[in-house]
C-alpha cells in the first residue's frame, strides 16, 4: 500500500463511481459529490439507483442497474468487510438489497472504486473484469451451465493474478434459470444470498464478476489520531471477547438455545422444538466436521466455518472429501426445517445448494412446505418428480437440482417462491413464508412481523428475534418503537459497510470517531441526520418500486406456532404488522404518528 501524508485535511467527500454497459461493451467513471448525505453502502447504492433505476420497468428489463457499493471506512478499519449489492427483486420486482462478504469490498477499494454499476444486456454469457486501470468483458458462453466451484477455477485461470486481491463473483445454474432464489457466490464461501441477485445477473447474460483489485490504498502515515483509533477498535475485536463466539461455534451456538426455548422451526414450523437437536447443534459440527475458520478480507475474527464430508470413491481406503462453509441459517433450513438430524446430510445438502447458486434459507424452506404439501396430498410425484419426506436427505438433494433448473412447471414455480407455487396448488395456509422465505427463528409476534414487512424481509433488518428473547410483555407502542429505533443504526452500519457482528463494537459515537480520524468531519457530525436520510431514501425506493405493506399476508401456520412465551396471539401479531406498516409509510411520507396502543 502506498503512504500519503494525509494529517486530518478534511475529506472531500467525492464517491468514485464505475458504470458498465454490456450492451456497449463501454464503461466510464465519474465522481458525485453527495458523500456527507449518501454516507456509502446501502445510502450509496439508494441515491445511484434513484439516478439510474427504471422504477416502473420489471426487474429484468436490460436497463435496470446491478449496483454494488462499500463505505468509507472499508479498507482502513476492521470488520469493514461487506459489499452492499442493490437491485430490482424478481422475487417482489421491487427495490432491495443483498449484502455479501469475502473479498469484494477490499477488492472494490483497491480498485479505486466506491461503487460498481452494472447495466445493460450481453448478446452471450460473458465474464466482466475490471482493474483500477482496465476493464475486459470477456465470452464465457462455455461456462453457462457450469456450477460455481467448477467455473470458479477455468475464471481463476483467465483473469490477471492480482496479489491476492482478487474477488470473484459468480452465478450458478440457478442465476441462469432466472430463479427468484439465486444468489452470488463471493468468492465460494460467501453469498449475496436473499432475494434474487443472481437471477439479475443470469438476465444480463453476465456469469461472472471479477474486481483485480489491483490498486493502492493511500494510507493516513502521519495521522495519529487514525493510527490510535485503530489500535482501539482491534483491541475490542481481537482481545476483548466481545467477538469470541464468532470465531468458536460461530452462529451455529445459536441453534440448541433457540431450540431450548421452542423457538427452532421443524419439519415446516410444525414444531418449533424437537428433544434430538443436539444432534445437529454448533457444539457437534465443530467436534465432528470442523475443517478450519477463515475470515473475509479486513476481518481478524475468522467467523467462517468451513466443515468437511468424507467418502470413500474405491473398495480400498481411498477418500473423497468435500468442503463447505457452514452457518446457523442453512442448517435451520437444510436441517431443522427438512427434519434432518445428521451433520452429513446437512453439509451434503449445503455444499449441493451452494454449487447450484441457490439460496440456502429459501430453497431449503421452500422444499420443506413441498414436503409438507405431498403429504396432504395437495401436490404428488408428478410434481415433485420424486417422493419427499421429511428426514430424507437423498431425496432433497436431487430436489435441489430440479429447483435450480426449473425441471417442470411445478419446479419453475417454486423457485419463483414458494407463494407463487402455493397460488397454484393450494397449501398457501403451511406456507412458512414473511414476505419471502423465513428465516429461523419462530420467537414469535415481533419476528414474523419485523420479517413480513422489513426493508430486506430478512432477519437482519432489525433485532427483533433478540428482543423477543428478552420481552414477553404485549406492548404494542414499545415493540414498535423498538423497530424503528432499531433500523438506524443499522443503516450507519450497512452504510459503512460494516459486519453485524461488529455492531457492539461499532456504536455510533465510534463510527463517528472512526471517521473524525480519517478527515469526514462534516460526517461525523451529522450521523443522527444521514441515518435518518438513508432510512427514507431506501424506503422511499421500495414505495416507489411497490411496496404495499397493507399487501402483505401472514400465512396461518405462523398464528398456530407455540414458543417459549407460548402460544402465538393471533390479533396481536395483526395489530404488530398493522402498526409496524404504519409508521414505515409515516418515515416515507412524513406523515404524524398515529396514537399506539398498550396491551398488557
Amino acid at each position: 500500500m502506498s503512504m500519503i501524508k494525509e494529517d486530518r485535511q478534511v475529506n472531500k467527500g467525492n464517491f468514485r463511481i464505475m458504470t458498465v454497459d454490456l450492451s456497449s461493451g463501454k464503461a466510464s467513471i465519474e465522481k458525485i459529490a453527495d458523500q456527507d448525505k449518501a454516507v456509502g453502502g446501502s445510502g450509496l447504492c439508494a441515491l445511484l439507483f434513484e439516478k439510474a433505476g427504471l422504477k416502473d420497468e420489471p426487474w429484468n428489463h436490460p436497463e435496470q442497474p446491478l449496483i454494488f457499493a462499500i463505505g468509507p471506512l472499508t479498507g482502513y478499519f476492521p470488520l469493514m468487510s461487506k459489499t452492499v449489492c442493490a437491485f430490482k427483486s424478481p422475487y417482489h420486482n421491487q427495490y432491495t438489497e443483498s449484502h455479501g462478504g469475502g473479498r469484494s469490498a477490499l477488492s472494490l477499494r483497491f480498485t479505486g472504486l466506491d461503487a460498481l454499476v452494472i447495466k445493460g444486456r450481453a448478446k452471450r454469457p460473458c465474464l466482466l473484469s475490471i482493474g483500477s486501470n482496465s476493464l475486459e468483458i470477456k465470452d464465457a458462453h462455455f461456462l453457462w451451465g457450469m456450477d460455481v466451484i467448477y467455473s470458479g477455477r477455468i475464471i481463476r485461470h483467465m483473469v490477471e493474478k492480482s496479489h491476492g486481491h482478487r474477488s470473484i463473483l459468480r452465478i450458478g445454474p440457478a442465476g441462469e434459470n432466472l430463479s427468484a432464489m439465486a444468489c452470488i457466490n463471493a468468492d465460494t464461501y460467501r453469498h449475496f444470498g436473499r432475494l434474487g441477485a443472481g437471477a439479475v445477473m443470469g438476465a444480463k447474460n453476465l456469469k461472472a464478476i471479477v474486481i483485480l483489485g489491483d490498486s493502492s490504498l493511500p494510507m493516513p502515515q502521519e495521522n495519529k489520531p487514525y493510527r490510535k483509533m485503530w489500535k482501539e477498535v482491534f483491541q475490542d475485536v481481537h482481545s476483548s471477547g466481545m467477538m469470541h463466539k464468532y470465531h468458536d461455534l460461530g452462529t451455529p451456538a445459536n441453534l440448541e438455545r433457540l431450540n431450548n426455548i421452542k423457538s427452532l422451526p421443524w419439519r415446516n414450523l410444525q414444531a418449533s422444538y424437537d428433544p434430538d437437536a443436539h444432534m445437529i447443534s454448533g457444539q457437534s459440527f465443530a467436534t465432528r466436521h470442523l475443517l478450519r475458520n477463515l475470515a473475509c478480507s479486513g476481518c481478524p475474527v475468522g467467523c467462517i466455518h468451513v466443515g468437511f464430508v468424507r467418502e470413500k470413491f474405491t473398495k480400498d481406503s481411498r477418500y473423497y472429501y468435500q468442503q463447505m462453509a457452514y452457518d446457523y441459517e442453512p442448517i435451520f433450513a437444510l436441517g431443522s426445517m427438512l427434519g434432518i438430524k445428521e451433520p452429513v446430510t446437512i453439509l451434503k445438502l449445503i455444499e449441493k445448494a451452494d454449487r447450484l447458486g441457490l439460496d440456502a434459507i429459501s430453497a431449503g424452506v421452500a422444499l420443506a412446505w413441498a414436503t409438507e404439501a405431498m403429504e396432504k396430498a395437495i401436490i404428488t410425484q408428478k410434481e415433485t418428480l420424486l417422493p419427499l419426506s421429511f428426514g430424507h436427505g437423498a431425496s432433497y438433494l436431487e430436489a435441489l437440482g430440479h429447483l435450480a433448473v426449473a425441471s417442470n412447471e411445478f419446479y419453475r414455480l417454486l423457485a419463483q417462491g414458494t407463494l407463487k407455487a402455493a397460488n397454484r396448488y393450494g397449501g398457501g395456509e403451511f406456507a412458512c413464508v414473511l414476505g419471502q422465505e423465513m428465516a429461523g427463528y419462530a420467537t414469535g409476534e415481533l419476528f414474523f412481523a419485523a420479517q413480513s414487512l422489513g426493508f430486506r424481509h430478512s432477519h437482519l433488518d432489525t433485532g427483533a428475534y433478540s428482543y423477543e428473547q428478552k420481552h414477553a410483555e404485549q406492548d404494542l407502542k414499545k415493540a414498535v418503537d423498538f423497530l424503528l429505533e432499531d433500523e438506524l443504526p443499522r443503516c450507519l452500519l450497512n452504510s459503512m459497510v460494516a459486519c453485524l457482528f461488529s455492531r457492539k463494537v461499532y456504536t455510533k459515537e465510534r463510527l463517528a470517531q472512526c471517521l473524525e480520524s480519517l478527515g469526514y468531519l462534516d460526517l461525523a457530525a451529522n450521523l443522527d441526520k444521514a441515518a435518518a436520510d438513508i432510512r427514507r431514501a431506501r424506503w422511499k425506493l421500495r414505495f416507489d418500486t411497490g411496496f404495499d405493506p397493507d399487501e402483505i399476508e401472514i400465512p396461518k401456520r405462523f398464528f398456530k406456532v407455540t414458543s417459549w412465551k407460548g402460544p402465538v396471539d393471533r390479533k396481536f401479531l395483526l395489530e404488530l404488522k398493522r402498526s409496524y406498516g404504519q409508521a414505515i409509510k409515516n418515515l416515507v411520507f412524513k406523515q404524524a404518528n398515529p396514537p399506539q396502543g398498550t396491551r398488557k
